[in-house]
């Protein structure tokens, strides 16, 4: 008969109940990191469609409880923000639903903290969202934007964890994949980066500070002195634009600058996962489609310029940079497990809960 290993994983207090009760929260987890980001595409088309500040009130919707506003009245840009309140509503009873089925359920008590923070991340959202609303603030939806990818991430996470391939031990003790762990930490830092400054210039609701790419009025880096904003601007107004400033062109520049920077530390990665680990390994797989994402997100960006600034292109240029935000936070995750030496199996019990004598 085997024996039982008493030793503790520092990822894993207790073991699951049961592969059953591992599957609830597995499937909640799925389902509210799907709605999750259905409802960032749709907080997308709110911005870009101009659509923010279509229903003035909050938490109701033009005095009547939004769960009972007349669908007769869903016209214009309050059909896209009011069906943004009420799919966040539902992202909110999800939410509880899984932190409920994860204390019914789940014996890790750091999972339940995860389910914790999954709670009072969706309730600072709401609050923020609402906030945007009354206060008429466009600097809190820079922060609504953050945190929502935030929780998209952590939802992924809870998801991971109670996944079979955590459980099972395959994220732990991978020492060549682990030692990129700070690498694609770096990337994950420069991609929040990148998503503050475009939650920025999203939500200064401006035209495009420049129009061409991928030079920048003609050069790699245009002048922005006064007599060159005043030329600049001439022709802005020619065109029928609206005048653009040195801080606003010298954003675009910085976001554009990050790209580069960040796309060298994910062709970085890739280089040396093809170097460190074997074929087949998972890091290869992770790590070339982190390049794809990039040079994908790169091309909807320029395409965003070219279309200037079409709603459903500038859309998925979030959505897909919300992706690889939720990516790159479960890609850190899984390498820093991967320099833990211990694995789940450690905790004595197998994925089905059994513990054998």
């Amino acid at each position: 008969m085997g024996t039982v290993n008493t030793a503790r994983s520092p990822l894993r207090t207790a073991p699951a109940s049961s592969a059953g009760a591992v599957g609830i929260v597995h499937r909640v987890a799925l389902i509210g990191s799907v709605a999750t980001f259905c409802l960032i595409v749709v907080g997308g088309l709110v911005t870009s469609k101009g659509a923010g500040m279509s229903v003035p009130d909050w938490p109701t919707t033009y005095g009547y409880n939004m769960f009972l506003f007349p669908y007769s009245k869903w016209v214009g840009g309050i059909f896209w923000e009011h069906s943004h309140r009420l799919l966040a509503s539902g992202i909110g009873l999800i939410t509880l639903v899984l932190a409920g089925v994860t204390f019914w359920k789940e014996q890790r008590t750091w999972v339940k903290w995860l389910a914790v923070a999954a709670v009072v991340g969706v309730i600072s959202q709401g609050v923020l969202g609402g906030l945007r609303v009354t206060l008429y603030k466009d600097q809190i939806g820079i922060f609504h934007a953050a945190l929502a990818q935030s929780f998209f991430g952590l939802l992924l996470v809870i998801t991971a964890v109670t996944g079979k391939g955590f459980l099972s031990g395959a994220w732990f003790a991978d020492k060549a994949a682990a030692s990129l762990r700070w690498l694609v930490l770096a990337g994950l830092i420069l991609t929040y980066f990148q998503l503050g400054i475009a939650a920025t210039i999203r939500h200064q609701h401006a035209p495009l500070a420049i129009r061409d790419f991928p030079t920048a009025y003609g050069t790699l880096i245009p002048d922005t002195s006064t007599d060159a904003l005043v030329r600049i601007n001439e022709e802005r107004a020619h065109d029928l634009m609206a005048p653009v400033s040195a801080s606003q062109i010298h954003l675009q520049l910085t976001h554009r600058a990050g790209a580069v920077v960040l796309l060298l530390i994910v062709i970085t990665t890739a280089v040396l996962a093809v170097v460190r680990t074997p074929l087949g390994h998972w890091m290869r797989a992770w790590s070339l489609l982190w390049v794809g994402a990039i040079l994908l997100q790169i091309l909807l960006g320029a395409i965003t310029i070219w279309s200037n600034k079409a709603a459903d292109v500038a859309t998925s240029h979030m959505a897909l940079g919300a992706l690889l935000t939720a990516f790159g936070i479960l890609f850190t995750f899984r390498l820093f497990c991967a320099s833990s030496s211990s694995s789940v199996a450690s905790s004595g019990a197998s994925f089905t809960g059994e513990v054998r004598a």
